[in-house]
Order: C-alpha cells, then sequence, then structure tokens
C-alpha cells in the first residue's frame, strides 16, 4: 500500500525538470524540485516525532514553503490542518485545544504569543517563515530522499475548521480520497493540462487555494504563479503567463474598476473560476462585457470540497453553480420532513458522493445530525434545481426570514435591490420584530456619488415584491462586513442592526 494521494500525484506527473511554480521573487519550481522539497519537510515532521494519524497545525503566511508543509504532511502520513492567518491568539487556543496537534507551525513573528497555548494543548512548536523558520532549518537539514508513509483512500489528509459564523468551528475531517477523487474531476471538468498555468492569489488556509487550485494543478501536471496575496498590481504584471485563473467575487469586481482590464489583455486565458462566496450576475455581466470571458461559478464547501460547477462548454448562467460534478449527487428537500421536493421549488441543499467529508472531529452527534440515513449530507444551503438542471444557492438555511409565518428568502429580495441603478450589492437580513417574529431589512452599498436613499429603494420595491417580503427597514452603508473569503458576514449584521431596528420601530418610523 502506497500513500494515496502522494502516490497519484507522483503517477500522473510531468518530467521532473518541468515547471511547477513560479513565485513573484523570481525563484522558480520544478516538479522535481515539489517532490524533493516535500520530502524534506516530511523528513523534518517525522524527526519531531510525527506518527501517522497526527495533526499538524499551521498558521503561517502564504509561500511555497508551506504548500510543501503540506505536501510533506501528507506523504509523513499525518493530518494537515491549516488555520486561517487572522485568527487570533484566544482563536487559536481554541482550534489546538480541540484537535491536539503534535506540532504546530505559526509565524515567526507570533512564536512567543502563541507558545503557552501550544504547550497547553501538547504540541511541539515549530515557526516557519518567509525564507526563515525552525521547521524551515529543520527541512534544509534533512535529506530529500524519504519513503512516503502508508494511506488508503480513506485515511484522513486533512481537518479543516469551518468558518464557524455561528457558534464554534467544527474540524471538518478530509480523507485522501476526498481530496484526490475531487482534485480528478475538476482536472476532466475544467479541461486542466501540461501546458496550464494557473494564477494563484488564493488564500492557502481554506479549502479553495490549498485543495482546488493547488491539487488541481498537481493532479494535471500544470503549474502555477503563486503569488502572495491578491494585488490587482500583480496579477497585471503576470496575467500574460498565465491561461487561468481561480478568485473569489471580490478579486473580479476590483478588477473590473481596472482600465487595464480588456479584451486584449485576457484573450490568451482559458479560464476564469470564482466561487468562495456568491458572484453577482452584474458583476458576470460586466466581466463579459470588458474581456469576452464568461466566469465560471461553482459551488463548493468546507465539508465537500466542489459539489457542482457550470459547464466548461455551454452556457455558463448568471446566478447559478452550475451542475452536479461526475459522481456527485444532488438533490433539493423540505428543510422540515427531509423529503424531496420538485424542481424549481427551494429547500435545502443535499450532496453525496465521494468529495463528502468523513464526519466532524470528535463531534459524531453533530456528524449523525447532518448525515441522512441514505448517505446524502445537509449542506445547511438552501437552493433550488431549475427545470434545465442548473443548482442555484438562495442563502444558507439560518439566513431564512420568517416573517408573519411567511418564508423569506434574502436572496430573492437581493437581487431585485442588486438591479437597481447605483446599488453595487446588498445583504438582505431578519430583525427581531414583535409583531412578525423577524423583520426584512435590507443593507445596501450605493455606487459613490449615486443620489439612491433608502426610502427610493423602499419605493421601488413596492412594485416588485409581495409586501411581506418588502424591507420594513432599509440601511445604506459604505461597505458590507466581509470574512477573508469574502462572503458577506450576516451573523455580524444581524448583531449590528437589531438594536438600531428595535429603537426605529419603537420610534414609529
Amino acid at each position: 500500500m502506497g500513500n494515496h494521494l502522494f502516490d497519484l500525484i507522483r503517477s500522473r506527473m510531468p518530467a521532473p525538470d518541468a515547471p511547477f511554480a513560479l513565485l513573484d521573487d523570481g525563484r522558480r519550481f520544478s516538479y522535481g524540485d515539489m517532490v524533493a522539497v516535500s520530502a524534506r519537510f516530511a523528513a523534518a515532521l517525522t524527526g519531531l516525532g510525527v506518527k501517522p494519524g497526527d495533526r499538524v497545525a499551521v498558521q503561517v503566511e502564504k509561500s511555497f514553503e508551506a504548500l510543501m508543509l503540506y505536501l510533506g504532511t501528507v506523504r509523513a502520513g499525518a493530518i494537515f490542518l491549516p488555520l486561517n492567518t487572522a485568527y487570533t491568539p484566544a482563536e487559536i487556543e481554541y482550534f489546538l485545544g480541540d484537535a491536539e496537534p503534535a506540532v504546530f507551525v505559526c509565524d515567526p513573528a507570533k512564536a512567543e504569543a502563541l507558545r503557552p497555548y501550544a504547550e497547553k494543548a501538547g504540541a511541539k512548536l515549530e515557526t516557519l517563515g518567509i525564507g526563515n523558520g525552525s521547521l524551515l532549518d529543520k527541512a534544509n537539514a534533512a535529506s530529500g530522499d524519504f519513503a512516503d508513509v502508508a494511506r488508503g483512500p480513506d485515511d484522513l489528509a486533512a481537518i479543516l475548521y469551518t468558518s464557524g459564523t455561528t457558534g464554534r468551528s467544527k474540524g471538518a475531517m478530509l480523507s485522501h480520497d476526498n481530496l484526490s477523487s475531487n482534485a480528478l474531476a475538476l482536472v476532466d471538468y475544467w479541461r486542466f493540462g501540461k501546458g496550464d498555468v494557473l494564477l494563484h492569489a488564493l488564500p492557502i488556509f481554506h479549502t479553495h487555494g490549498l485543495f482546488v487550485a493547488t491539487n488541481v494543478i498537481l493532479l494535471s501536471g500544470a503549474s502555477m504563479i503563486l503569488l502572495p496575496k491578491f494585488d490587482p498590481e500583480q496579477v497585471f504584471k503576470y496575467l500574460p503567463q498565465a491561461t487561468s485563473m481561480m478568485g473569489v467575487p471580490t478579486f473580479y469586481v476590483r478588477l473590473l474598476q481596472d482600465a487595464r482590464l480588456t479584451k486584449e489583455a485576457t484573450k490568451h486565458m482559458r479560464l476564469f473560476v470564482s466561487g468562495s462566496a456568491p458572484l453577482l450576475a452584474e458583476t458576470h455581466r460586466e466581466w463579459r462585457e470588458k474581456t469576452g470571458h464568461a466566469i465560471l461559478e461553482r459551488y463548493g464547501m468546507t465539508e465537500t470540497n466542489m459539489n457542482t460547477s457550470n459547464p466548461y462548454e455551454g452556457d455558463r448562467v448568471a446566478g447559478t453553480v452550475g451542475f452536479p460534478l461526475p459522481g456527485v449527487s444532488a438533490r433539493v428537500t423540505d428543510p422540515e420532513t427531509g423529503q424531496e421536493i420538485a424542481r424549481d421549488e427551494i429547500g435545502m441543499i443535499e450532496v453525496k458522493g465521494p468529495n463528502v467529508f468523513k464526519g466532524y472531529w470528535r463531534n459524531p452527534e453533530k456528524t449523525k445530525a447532518e448525515f441522512r440515513a441514505d448517505g446524502f449530507f445537509i449542506t445547511g444551503d438552501l437552493g433550488k434545481i431549475d427545470l434545465a438542471g442548473y443548482v442555484h444557492i438562495v442563502g444558507r438555511g439560518k439566513d431564512l426570514i420568517i416573517t408573519g409565518g411567511y418564508n423569506v428568502y434574502p436572496k430573492e429580495v437581493e437581487t431585485e435591490i442588486d438591479e437597481m441603478p447605483g446599488v453595487i450589492e446588498s445583504a438582505v437580513i431578519g430583525c427581531p420584530h414583535p409583531d412578525f417574529g423577524e423583520g426584512v431589512t435590507a443593507v445596501v452599498v450605493c455606487k459613490p456619488g449615486s443620489d439612491i436613499t433608502a426610502k427610493g429603494i423602499a419605493a421601488a420595491l413596492e412594485q416588485r415584491l409581495a409586501k411581506f417580503k418588502q424591507p420594513k427597514q432599509v440601511f445604506v452603508v459604505a461597505e458590507l462586513p466581509r470574512n477573508t473569503m469574502g462572503k458577506v458576514q450576516k451573523n455580524l449584521l444581524r448583531e449590528q442592526y437589531k438594536d438600531i431596528y428595535a429603537k426605529q420601530l419603537k420610534a414609529g418610523e
């Protein structure tokens, strides 16, 4: 028995001198370098006493070495646990206490602040920075010749903690087969090959940048331009060398504001992919007008990797996330009864396939509650499958607004507001209401200089939506709160506006 994921990478690898990664500092790495450097990290970890099944928790800045630490962890038979670089020491304390890693790797600048939490969790503390750190020293001193630790398809390769917008984050357990099967499906579906060069500007503590982007490149023998973060200057600098880019909607919105984005600048590109948060239909339209390319939107989550994708050939329909990927089944059920419902009706999206995780780390009750008896995973996302088979996401189950006994799906109201001239985007939430249970509330971002007002928005919706769907309050703001992956944090909006909303109700507005 070999090391399932890494054996697959080896079996699909181009020649050792084929390019793997180009860095902004001018360094270039081949596939042979990838094998040697990841071997050194694997050797450094085993030298620290890491055994098969141990967790290796990592909170470091994005770098080539950080990616090699991921592969080295897999090759050592351990479980990679990436942590958002924005997490505070108090949050890190929770993750280390929950996961009990054998080793915790952090940025050298944060080592002293985080050392007590590593010690409390019984983890060895190592550091990894940009070109420095104790773990890098150990890896550099190790041999590039490493015998991969045997791992089967069902052995865990990673634990990713959910973004935790409500309650405590939970660790999603992802196996070698979860990662490999999903990456292989995407390589095929998105037509990746050895000639592809991916512009990689995503963070690598999240499924999008770590698994979708990196594993797709590794399993297609393609190469990447590894940028430290998203920066339009760097994107335009490297765009001529790339064939594809994966991003979150914010990337595309910011690039659209740049005069350098033209049909000429993007004519050599093969594919632009968007995910991690919903892409506005207007962004999709504008991108097509400006570049001639239709952004390919897909749908995934921490627990499942990618579930659906708009087609490579055929209509990429704005506002949808396409069809279930080969091997993945999707259905829509009544949230109350769990019974499957008709096409074009809104309900709970459930998925099943080799991409779906093994459950939540040390949380069998939560795992049991999230799976149906026939193996379908209840995603928590509300949506529908239309008559043509395209999947639409209308929001998270917890974002559903129940007002006066009626269900209001925020996306439906947001779509109407977003189409108004002068509006950039909106978020619709429910705020506590003494008569209706919840009152529909809209928080809207307008274009600078636009004369649109809260009253004007409310008046325009009177003709467009049933009365129970119309916002009882509209607030115009400069921006919406987002997490690091660009998702609007509706939990923060609900918290922020419930008191303001209550005061306005009392004032009789």
